[in-house]
């Protein structure tokens, strides 16, 4: 009954989880950032291209045609400048982009992925233009990949912290299981060594004296706690028996000593085990298996009858499917689509751990087997098992 922490597996899955929580509480504050940090920019933009529009004019306010012929445009490596006419045709310009004259108001403007700010003169004291215009490239995607390393940054932070962590914290855990695992197994042996010696000793006992009541309701009980035993024992042993290799079985035999072995403990309550098996039905199976897929059956079918009930168990081959029936008539189930889970027990005072129909759940998923329940509370239980067969191959 191992229950396996894998620290690695363990630690990504709730790594990933708490990363993708971090992510989606971080979505609004960040998008709350990138609107903060994309107007931050505008701004920024805005003041640098005033300030070379300033430069601009205190350098052609310097200029004196008096004494100068030629006056040198100053020129940026990251702006671009030019002076137009009233009409928006250019005097002299360095910007590539063409402007329209709606373009030309006074003040920001945004044109894309280009920022320009327009001057406007009242007089035409500077080389006769009406506008001065300054621009330079607002490059938005260099801003989005910086707000987005960031993000990514926080993120991978989070996601490496998250794991160190839960591998850490899983450790404990992982040395209580183990600690656990060896205590069922130690358990198990003690519990397998006093239960091998009853039984021995009531065949013993028959033998020599002869069956009588109350010996019959001994060997019933300690049946009972065998049955218990091996649910047990193969869930400690589940993962070897799952790489055990199949073998032909005759199922109806197979079937009919199950019936047998259960029979002293039906005829405590009184109950008779009816059963319709045909003959010599063959199946490839792992026999461990196919015994505790009949064995919880027939026993929860024997525990949840009435006293003085009957239980019938069915075996036939219909086509390419064998189907193996269990029914009783006992009391019934409220609620068919938990009774394979682990641990659920509709009448606790029937006793057991509520395992064994969790074990049969794992095999017929394993095995590809589809199960048909049909219970009324009150009137007893169906449970039908369809095998599949390999279609025989023609010679």
């Amino acid at each position: 009954m191992k229950l396996e922490i894998n620290e690695s597996k363990f630690s990504l899955k709730y790594s990933i989880f708490y990363t993708l929580v971090v992510l989606a509480i971080l979505l609004v504050p960040f998008a709350i950032y990138d609107n903060y940090t994309y107007n931050l920019e505008e701004v920024k933009t805005e003041i640098a291209l005033k300030k070379k529009s300033i430069q601009i004019i205190n350098e052609m306010e310097k200029f004196d045609n008096r004494f100068q012929t030629t006056f040198i445009f100053p020129r940026f490596k990251s702006y671009q400048a030019g002076l137009y006419d009233e009409n928006g045709n250019p005097i002299f310009t360095l910007i590539e982009k063409p402007l329209s004259i709606l373009q030309f108001k006074p003040g920001y403007h945004r044109f894309g992925n280009y920022r320009y700010y327009v001057t406007e003169f009242k007089d035409d004291r500077y080389f006769g233009a009406k506008y001065l215009v300054v621009g330079t490239e607002f490059n938005i995607y260099t801003i989005l990949l910086n707000i987005l390393l960031i993000f990514l940054s926080i993120i991978t932070v989070t996601f490496i912290l998250s794991f160190i962590i839960l591998k850490n914290f899983s450790k404990p855990f992982k040395e209580i299981n183990r600690a656990l695992d060896d205590f069922i197994k130690d358990s198990m042996h003690e519990i397998n060594t006093p239960l091998s010696i009853i039984n021995i000793n009531i065949d013993l006992f028959s033998e020599k004296f002869g069956k009588n009541r109350y010996l019959s309701r001994i060997k019933s009980a300690a049946k009972i706690l065998s049955s218990l035993y091996d649910d047990m024992n193969y869930l400690i042993k589940e993962q070897t028996i799952n790489k055990a290799k199949k073998k032909k079985i005759n199922f109806s035999e197979f079937l009919k000593k199950s019936v047998d072995y259960f029979t002293d403990i039906a005829e405590l309550k009184d109950i008779k085990i009816k059963t319709d098996i045909e003959n010599d039905i063959f199946i490839d199976f792992v026999p461990t298996k196919l015994q505790k897929i009949i064995d919880n059956n027939l026993s929860n079918a024997i525990k949840y009858s009435n006293e003085g009930g009957e239980v019938i168990i069915t075996l036939k081959k219909e086509g390419d499917k064998i189907i193996l029936g269990f029914k009783d008539f006992g009391i019934g189930i409220k609620e068919p689509d938990k009774i394979f889970s682990r641990y659920y027990r509709e009448d606790i005072t029937k006793g057991g751990f509520g395992i064994g129909l969790n074990i049969v759940n794992k095999i017929i998923i394993e095995e590809n087997i589809k199960v048909n329940i049909v219970s009324s509370p009150g009137k007893g239980s169906y449970f039908e098992y369809i095998f599949p067969l390999k279609p025989q191959k023609l010679s």
